[in-house]
């Protein structure tokens, strides 16, 4: 029998997607219309599994549901990892967002009945350090980019942000970034999406990644709807 090694991830994780802002999903009820289509992405800034060491690489999820995810609903999804990691880093990747090393990443596994696989690619990320735009690429196929939430009444250099939402894809007790976008497309594991398809600026969320063996919280967050 396999044993689990002492594992831990941090770093950023943000989606976007075809809900109206603001994501219902986010606030654990159905989604926009009732379906959901889009893309999450992390990125690991410092991680280990076991003495395996996990620091920069990059994962990109393209997926789609109907109904509410956090009521029974089963998600579809393809996963796309970072090309630069060799094979015992790709194992353990594997391992934590395929569910089987446990933590908070299990439980958000346990969501989708479709699993449509894994490719290896190059993958691209960024977030400005003040939140003002998070955006992340697998160059030639699928690309998003959003920008902070913004209007009237925000104070200078704050951001549009939920504390504790019920419905976080990376877990409890996270902060959520609001944000909106309109350039977002991608192609890939039998999904196609585009932001001219979208009915108003996708919602968008960036949120702080912190996983562990035991549990999985966020520290940076960011979520966008609609593309």
């Amino acid at each position: 029998m396999n044993t689990i090694p002492t594992w831990r991830l941090a770093g950023d994780w943000f989606d976007i997607c075809s809900c109206n802002i603001p994501c219902p999903c986010e606030f654990a009820q159905a989604p926009t219309n009732n379906t959901c289509l889009g893309m999450l992405v992390w990125h690991v800034r410092e991680g280990h599994f076991g003495d395996v060491r996990l620091d920069g690489f990059n994962l990109l999820a393209i997926g789609g549901f109907e109904g509410n995810i956090w009521a029974g609903a089963k998600t579809r999804l393809g996963l796309f990892i970072d090309e630069r990691a060799d094979e015992r880093q790709r194992q353990a990747l594997q391992s934590i967002f395929g569910g089987q090393a446990g933590g908070w990443p299990a439980g958000f596994f346990a969501t989708i009945g479709d699993f449509r696989g894994v490719e290896f690619v190059p993958i691209s990320f960024e977030i400005a350090d003040d939140l003002a735009y998070w955006q992340a690429e697998v160059p030639g196929r699928i690309k998003g980019r959003a920008e902070a939430l913004t209007g009237p009444t925000p104070p200078p250099g704050k951001r549009v942000q939920t504390i504790n939402p019920p419905g976080s894809e990376v877990g409890p007790g996270q902060i959520a970034t609001w944000g909106r976008s309109d350039d977002a497309e991608g192609e890939g594991f039998g999904f196609r999406f585009t932001a001219m398809s979208s009915r108003t600026p996708s919602g968008f969320i960036a949120c702080p990644l912190s996983c562990v063996r035991e549990r999985a919280p966020l520290r940076r967050q960011a979520h966008d709807s609609v593309l």
